[in-house]
């Protein structure tokens, strides 16, 4: 798959805590921790599970930087 976006992080799922309608994807990508909102749905079509490898996709407007000051 080729893909315009260019933060395309290969991860591991680490955890899935479904709600009702949204489930949040734990991920462990290099040492780490992201995680992915994404539809019940999306988890079930794309059929992922804990140990499941994925690439991270990240297309955002704003990147917001802070420092220890």
């Amino acid at each position: 798959m080729k893909l315009s976006a260019r933060n395309q992080i290969p991860a591991t799922v680490t955890s899935i805590n479904s709600g009702e309608a949204i489930a949040n994807v734990e991920l462990e990508a290099g040492g780490v921790r992201l995680v992915a909102s994404i539809t019940v749905e999306a988890v079930r079509q794309l059929g992922l599970k804990q140990g499941s490898e994925v690439s991270a996709v990240i297309k955002a407007s704003d990147v917001i930087l802070a420092t220890s000051d």
